[in-house]
């Protein structure tokens, strides 16, 4: 099983913040940078995954150079390896162009697993797995309360507003995860 998470260094979510004048982006060295937390979720979950199935974890992140720490602390909590894809260029790039650039990065690499949290605690948005997968062509499932893997298959428990659903998918496919809730039992199945 080769899986890669993807993981996004953030601005610490009690950091007070500001925007650089010059262009309106986020000052980054202005607050601790830490890996998001959600991202955090998904890296033990591919842990999880890669001690039943056997294989490895890559971390991918795209970002500052600085981001490399974000990489380094992914892969002191178990992965195998990683990579930061790190230039100038994509500055102050939207989910559009962050997308792309991941998409391009993980492209002919041959991950079964491709692992995201469910969403940056900077942005809030949700939509790079999706993206990501749509760009790929690949199958993609979000709110990952439970990852099971057999098969040549995945399947997850998603978080709905009533409980879980049971959704499956064939691999290769981009799993985004949430934070784990050890008191919830499954409602639906």
């Amino acid at each position: 099983m080769n899986i890669c998470v993807c993981v996004k260094q953030v601005p610490d979510s009690w950091a007070e913040k500001r925007l650089q004048s010059s262009d309106n982006t986020l000052d980054r060295d202005s607050a601790d940078r830490v890996v998001n937390e959600l991202d955090e979720y998904a890296v033990e979950e591919a842990l999880r995954i890669a001690e039943t199935q056997g294989g490895e974890v890559t971390i991918l992140s795209v970002g500052p150079d600085a981001a490399a720490d974000s990489v380094r602390k992914a892969i002191s909590m178990g992965a195998n390896s990683g990579i930061l894809v790190s230039d100038a260029a994509i500055h102050g790039s939207d989910a559009l162009a962050t997308s792309l650039v991941l998409a391009k990065a993980l492209e002919g690499r041959g991950f079964d697993l491709i692992m995201f949290g469910c969403e940056s605690t900077d942005a809030r948005m949700s939509v790079v797995p999706a993206m990501v997968a749509a760009r790929l062509g690949l199958p993609q499932m979000t709110f990952a309360a439970k990852v099971e893997v057999a098969s040549g298959s995945v399947t997850i428990n998603r978080v709905t507003d009533t409980g879980y659903d049971e959704v499956s998918a064939s691999l290769p496919a981009v799993v985004s995860v949430v934070e784990k809730d050890r008191k919830s039992t499954r409602l639906n199945s």
